[in-house]
């Protein structure tokens, strides 16, 4: 039973909960009903969408016809939902079955779609009770940035930052019309104002110099450059206490002045890589404006190196985040920041920004990002510009651009950890399955003591043939030296066959027999008797010599 099927068959025993949800749909299922699902369960911490198995115990899998071309339902969903909802076939002997994995919605933030939070209800959906959304928006604390600030006008805002967040949004909506409204509607439509007081989101992102010096001074970004760690002094300084659209754009031209690019060659393939990726550091950049603790007098620091980037903003990780759960987990400390930002399309997907940083990082064979610096009262990040192994480049060129399209990244952390020969944590261990069936990967072994490499093609096209050897090798001498060890040890009874499959369980019983025909070439290891109530042996039987064809 391949591992599929096991998986399935696991599911399929457990009961319908929070986190698992079956449908028959054997001809259909409507996708706006598909997209409410997912909501509920991303709302409900996430969880697993079953088509093509009855919902009652015991189930049965009766095969769906739904959804034919799930590349073109994965890319539906993420047009209409704020997250990434992978899903895969399962081909049952019973029929096909469809699974979307949904991923958990960020911490304090409950997802709607129609206008309406929905959450399971019985075998429908419904939408969430007042008490429930109140329970998941308190799960941060108060949002500081959607308080109103008491002292504040719309004086205090600067009207060209109002105009250039009004332009974003209406490119990024598609609605023209946005750009005819007048900034006190604007503002009110984002939420930015309430009642016609100034939130603290509108000083962050739209605030006058003069304004943030009254009412927020803390909510600066200072950029220095420094053209080596010994450096004391910075070479370049500049100071931004404004609105933050007033100077996204010339802090990024300015990092880019001195973003050296690395050249690779190998054969008729060059890449050109600056040493550091625009959407990295925006997203870097945008993190820190949207979570750092306004509360806090501290500033952004924003530290140039030739090689090096660090982005430090005041305030601890929020409440349930650390650097061992950044990737996947988000808990926006100023929603309302976060919210305006999304409008415009500065961020891409609700709590997506890390996802994005960690991909592309191992895109470009950069170290992954750094959180080590971090402490409970800043967080630190991070980026390292230098391309750490070109053979990692090598490998994406051979897999091609098309098919790491479709990979998400906990596809990509695999792949990078299986290149560097790193073990896989536990938390990635479920996406070998479809990395096998891409081809992509190879496993050694079964069950328990299952490991993986990457493809021979890939070994090969990289150069490093005798890895793939060695890495393959030595799990076959290792488990060589496991049964001569149990021979060994048993030497004056003797070692039956059921012995000896008990000593490596992951193999079947073919496999054990040909590692024991090779010991027996070897000389290492000989049987007497051949039915069950053969056993074996340390050594050559007395007075024989090797046999070099391993027969008995």
């Amino acid at each position: 039973m391949s591992d599929r099927l096991a998986l399935l068959a696991a599911w399929m025993a457990e009961p319908e909960g929070e986190h698992l949800e079956f449908k028959e749909a054997k001809t259909s299922f409507e996708f706006e009903e598909l997209v409410k699902y997912c909501v509920a369960l991303a709302n409900e911490g996430g969880g697993r969408f079953v088509l093509g198995v009855t919902d009652k115990r015991p189930r049965l899998v009766v095969g769906s016809r739904a959804f034919q071309s799930l590349d073109r339902t994965k890319g539906g969903l993420s047009q209409r939902l704020p997250l990434r909802v992978d899903a895969h076939e399962i081909t049952h002997p019973d029929g096909r079955v469809v699974v979307f994995e949904i991923p958990a919605r960020p911490l304090g933030m409950p997802l709607q779609y129609k206008g309406a939070y929905w959450m399971r209800s019985g075998e429908g959906l419904v939408p969430m009770t007042p008490d429930r959304l109140k329970r998941i928006f308190e799960e941060t604390g108060p949002d500081f940035s959607s308080e109103i600030c008491g002292a504040a006008t719309l004086a205090d805002l600067d009207e060209q930052a109002i105009a250039t967040f009004t332009q974003l949004w209406a490119r990024k909506s598609g609605n023209a019309s946005l750009t005819t409204l007048s900034p006190g509607r604007i503002l009110a439509d984002a939420e930015l104002t309430v009642d016609g007081g100034v939130t603290y989101a509108a000083l962050v992102l739209l605030g006058t110099r003069r304004g943030l010096g009254k009412h927020l001074a803390q909510s600066e970004l200072i950029f220095e450059y420094r053209s080596a760690d010994t450096s004391i002094p910075s070479q370049d300084r500049d100071e931004h206490r404004l609105g933050f659209f007033l100077f996204f754009d010339s802090l990024w031209a300015k990092i880019n002045l001195r973003n050296e690019v690395q050249q690779f060659q190998d054969g008729l393939f060059r890449w050109d890589i600056r040493t550091f990726n625009e959407m990295v550091v925006r997203e870097a950049i945008l993190n820190a404006v949207s979570h750092r603790d306004y509360r806090l007098g501290g500033s952004i620091f924003v530290r140039q190196y030739p090689r090096r980037l660090e982005v430090v903003s005041p305030g601890g990780f929020p409440s349930g985040i650390s650097p061992d759960n950044i990737i996947w987990k988000q808990a926006p400390r100023n929603r309302r920041v976060a919210e305006a930002l999304a409008r415009c399309g500065l961020v891409e997907r609700a709590g997506q920004g890390m996802d994005r940083i960690f991909g592309e990082c191992i895109r470009e064979s950069k170290p992954r990002p750094d959180f080590s610096r971090s402490d409970a009262y800043e967080v630190s990040l991070v980026l390292h510009g230098n391309v750490q192994d070109e053979r990692f480049l090598r490998f994406l060129e051979k897999v091609g651009r098309e098919r790491l399209a479709a990979f998400g990244l906990p596809d990509l952390l695999v792949m990078e950890r299986l290149v560097r020969e790193e073990e896989i944590p536990d938390d990635l261990r479920p996406r070998l399955v479809a990395l096998e069936e891409q081809g992509i990967i190879e496993r050694i072994g079964r069950g328990r003591g299952v490991r993986h490499v990457l493809a021979r093609q890939f070994y090969s096209f990289l150069g490093r043939k005798g890895a793939y050897t060695r890495r393959r090798g030595l799990d076959r001498e290792t488990n060589k030296a496991l049964l001569l060890k149990h021979i060994e040890d048993n030497r004056d009874e003797g070692s039956r066959m059921q012995d000896l499959t008990q000593v490596l369980p992951a193999l079947s019983r073919p496999q054990i027999q040909v590692l024991l025909r090779e010991l027996k070439a070897e000389a290492r290891a000989h049987p007497v008797g051949r039915t069950r109530a053969g056993r074996w042996y340390p050594g050559a039987p007395s007075g024989l010599k090797p046999d070099p064809s391993g027969s008995q």
